[in-house]
């Protein structure tokens, strides 16, 4: 594991010296420990032409490979050390932008008051990106958005959520109405998101769908963003209902015909989910429960049952 540590840091810095830096190890020791490995593997890793130190074909090879390994092995290590009741452990969340503007923060408080010994640690982004951390090891559990791409056979996803898509609009320039028809947007500038996220692509599609190409006002922003222009009038935007909780300064609108989106919880198939992963389901699902029972789910969010 450590050659594997060597490799990928030599890897990342393209410079043997600065990876030496990095690991902490004197160049020389780190240089015998790579050819050793290359010496192993039966093939050269690294090209150092002129002093350009670029991947052979092997080496781009077990790249991604020792990237995941090496992040098995932390995960491996540290759920051994949960197992003294999660006083200690792990858990690493990807989630999408809507939700972590909107429920994922309670529940993950709820978590933090059963499991205060258990670090989090939280990355944004679209459900693509989510999905690819995930095969690389990177995080334990994701929320993402289905239906997927394409589906891929190495994650198990479960569906938790369902959620409204609404078009948000400034409160101080519009009257509050029961629905917005899709085809109404081709006469409406639109705030729209970065390329990469789920939200850019459901809006798209169901533009094409009903037979136009939208407008954009602006593009380019993240969630927060997004909602901020739309406040400040620059057009309006499609968006989960539930981001629009706590903010006075926008009303949504559902879309006809209905748009909706589901939210699983997916994880990789080969690999169990660590203690500290699987308490923080069973959290999130409780709250989900509870939340439903109590009827304070944000409004257009509804939990799905679990069997």
């Amino acid at each position: 594991m450590q050659q594997l540590a060597y490799f990928v840091a030599v890897a990342e810095t393209r410079h043997f010296t600065h990876a030496a830096e990095r690991m902490r190890v004197a160049q020389p020791s780190l240089s015998k420990q790579i050819k050793t490995l290359e010496t192993d593997l039966g093939a050269p890793l690294f090209s150092r032409a002129r002093g350009n130190v670029t991947l052979t074909p092997a080496g781009e090879a077990l790249l991604p490979l020792a990237r995941r390994m090496l992040a098995d092995a932390e995960t491996a290590r540290r759920e051994v050390a949960e197992l003294a009741g999660l006083r200690r452990g792990r858990v690493r969340l990807g989630a999408t932008p809507s939700l972590c503007a909107g429920l994922l923060a309670d529940a993950l408080a709820r978590f933090h008051h059963d499991y205060p010994g258990v670090e989090i640690q939280v990355e944004e982004g679209g459900s693509r990106d989510l999905v690819r951390a995930l095969a690389r090891g990177q995080l334990d559990l994701s929320l993402i958005i289905l239906p997927l791409q394409s589906d891929d056979p190495s994650l198990v996803t479960e569906e938790i959520l369902r959620e409204h898509l609404v078009v948000a609009s400034p409160a101080h320039l519009t009257t509050r109405r029961s629905h917005v028809r899709i085809d109404e947007l081709r006469r409406r500038p639109l705030v729209m998101f970065r390329r990469g996220y789920d939200l850019r692509e459901a809006t798209l599609n169901a533009c094409r769908q009903a037979g136009f190409e939208p407008r954009f006002a602006v593009e380019g922003g993240e969630m927060d963003a997004v909602l901020r222009f739309v406040e400040a009038g620059l057009g309006v935007a499609v968006v989960p209902s539930m981001v629009l909780d706590g903010r006075p300064g926008l009303v949504g609108a559902p879309l006809l015909p209905d748009l909706r989106r589901t939210v699983a919880l997916a994880h990789r198939k080969d690999v169990e989910p660590t203690r500290a992963a699987q308490a923080f389901r069973a959290v999130l699902l409780g709250f989900l429960v509870e939340a439903t029972r109590e009827g304070t789910l944000p409004e257009g969010v509804e939990a799905l049952p679990q069997h």
